[in-house]
């Protein structure tokens, strides 16, 4: 049948890629790019023996089910591929200086249990990391599911982390944690690998199924007992050379000059915008705040000063942010973190100085926009991250290439 005059032509077909693996194969199902066994030929270019091959190791490792959809032609229908939720679990670690949040998920991310726990501040990881494993193993209890059913675990922790060793390396929010490997604590929970990562690096890979799934280009704000960004640029996180990029908390800043910060040195954004300095300014004049979400609590039910408080924060960090706009160009600014929880008050300060310290051209389309999973963001993003990396293609490949 000859195609009408107005339509297209057919696009060419994809060349043969025989480097395409059985994990590249999960990775396209994972992602919703290819969910038929014709259409992972067609992406990939593999022949209908190779695309079955594979898919056979898949689901003789019970990654991936295959169903059947009617066809809409009336003809065969196709059979449906997607990732098995139920092949196996994993475990989000989100590390506070006065809160850790934990929860047990599904492979496909979907949140099983979860449970919250407020910490003294200060607590070392020999005093704080027992008790996280003892949250993890008891929701696995009362899920009625197995530690060796955990494929991975993903853990966020404030300040500098070095992810091939799994270790915290500089981090004035979490004395005491520098260079303590984490991973023998969960070792009884779960013999699985474990992903660290930065918090705002985390905060922002769950973003991924938010901001991110419109701007390629984002810096993702955590505005809270610290200051930090993650940064995105064409999609990609940016971690920097020791992955110590984001540390917006310690630019000096004029406004902090000879203050003392908790990191050791003076003059650093958060000495007069992080949470930490606002409740212990509040504290000296006789205010009863003990965190700064006691802050924004007020600040949300209309207490005049802390209204102000947390607006004049969110000026002092649009004054350091502006540099970094201009620099980097992106479409969106991402609140998140404690201080979000007052986000019209906190961005309203924000875009007073954010704006007229940027140039025209990058404020042009500039947003400012709230976090998409709020409070849970931080376990949203360890569940995506350690998703990432025990579901990526090398992983998967690997395992499957076991005896």
């Amino acid at each position: 049948m000859s195609l009408p005059a107005s339509a297209p032509p057919p696009p060419p077909p994809t060349p043969p890629s025989p480097g395409a693996t059985a994990g590249d194969l999960l990775e396209l199902i994972r992602s919703g790019r290819a969910t038929t066994r014709g259409e992972l030929g067609r992406v990939t270019g593999l022949s209908r023996t190779a695309v079955s091959a594979r898919l056979t190791s898949l689901v003789a490792a019970g990654l991936v089910l295959e169903g059947e959809e009617e066809s809409a032609t009336g003809g065969r229908p196709a059979s449906t591929l997607v990732l098995d939720r139920d092949a196996g679990l994993v475990l989000a670690v989100a590390v506070g200086r006065s809160r850790s949040q934990m929860s047990v998920c599904a492979l496909d991310g979907t949140e099983l249990a979860s449970v919250s726990h407020d910490q003294e501040v200060g607590l070392g990881p020999d005093v704080l990391m027992p008790v996280v494993a003892g949250h993890l193993a008891r929701m696995l209890a009362d899920l009625g599911r197995a530690g060796d059913e955990v494929r991975g675990i993903g853990m966020s922790l404030a300040g500098t982390v070095d992810r091939d060793r799994g270790v915290s390396v500089d981090s004035p929010a979490l004395s005491g944690w520098d260079g303590v490997p984490l991973a023998p604590y969960l070792r009884e929970v779960a013999d699985a690998p474990l992903v660290v990562d930065n918090d705002c690096n985390v905060m922002a890979a769950s973003e991924r199924d938010g901001h991110l799934i419109d701007h390629d280009d984002v810096l993702v704000l955590k505005a809270s007992t610290g200051l930090g960004l993650g940064i995105v640029a064409g999609g990609q996180l940016v971690r920097g050379h020791r992955g110590a990029a984001g540390e917006l908390g310690h630019v000096k800043v004029p406004a902090a000059a000879g203050l003392p910060c908790r990191c050791g040195d003076t003059g650093c954004l958060e000495a007069v915008a992080g949470g930490w300095a606002l409740v212990e300014r509040l504290r000296e004049s006789g205010r009863e705040v003990h965190h700064v979400r006691d802050l924004v609590a007020q600040a949300v039910i209309g207490h005049g000063e802390a209204r102000a408080i947390v607006r004049e924060s969110g000026r002092r960090v649009g004054e350091a942010l502006a540099a970094t706009v201009t620099v980097l160009n992106p479409r969106a600014v991402v609140v998140g973190g404690d201080m979000a929880g007052a986000f019209d008050t906190f961005a309203a300060g924000l875009r007073d100085t954010l704006f007229p310290g940027t140039t025209a051209l990058a404020g042009r389309d500039l947003q400012v926009l709230p976090a998409t999973y709020g409070e849970r963001a931080g376990l949203v993003g360890c569940v995506r991250l350690v998703l990432d990396e025990v579901l990526s293609p090398r992983a998967v490949d690997a395992l499957l290439a076991r005896p």
